[in-house]
């Protein structure tokens, strides 16, 4: 499975420019199960974030794309402090000492889930890295994008700014 990433990663890295062809909004359905640990073994699952519109973002620490596009979402969680947006990365088919590794370097605020057998990638149809997921306050699969973004600009911020200002306020 890690080869397969790999080569899709690297074919999204290759494209002329590099960004995702754009976001594809879903018919309103709940999210699929996730069930992780954070860096400090702590089981979560997206009730965790429930009342919170939430960028779920699929990558690996030796995806090129995934990399570039952390820093513009450690600027959107900056830029969105004391909104109910939540983002979460998690690390597909990654130990914690690979995740680790590369959070030595790249200081992120977010929190970071580990999928070390993948099974979370597997049970999200997650075919390419990085694919993010944007789910509503209700825990709604809204939007996916398979591919980097800025996300802290454009299209991506276009589409964030309106799932918040939708977003009923939900009791925790």
């Amino acid at each position: 499975m890690k080869r397969l990433l790999v080569t899709l990663a690297l074919g999204l890295f290759l494209m002329p420019g590099a960004h995702a062809a754009g976001f594809e909004a879903r018919a309103v359905t709940p999210a699929p199960i996730l069930n992780a640990r954070d860096l400090g073994g702590t089981s979560r699952s997206l009730a965790d974030y429930r009342g919170k519109v939430v960028l779920l973002n699929f990558w690996a620490s030796w995806c090129p794309p995934c990399l570039r596009e952390m820093p513009s979402m450690e600027r959107l969680r900056v830029k969105m402090a004391g909104r109910p947006l939540e983002i979460v990365a998690l690390a597909s088919a990654e130990g914690p000492n690979d995740v680790k590794g590369f959070l030595s370097k790249m200081k992120l605020s977010f929190p970071i889930l580990l999928d070390a057998d993948g099974s979370n990638t597997k049970r999200w149809k997650v075919f390419a890295l990085p694919t993010s997921f944007l789910l509503d306050a209700k825990g709604q699969v809204r939007y996916v994008l398979t591919g980097p973004t800025e996300w802290d600009e454009g299209e991506a911020l276009k589409i964030i700014e309106s799932m918040l200002e939708e977003s009923p306020v939900l009791p925790k």
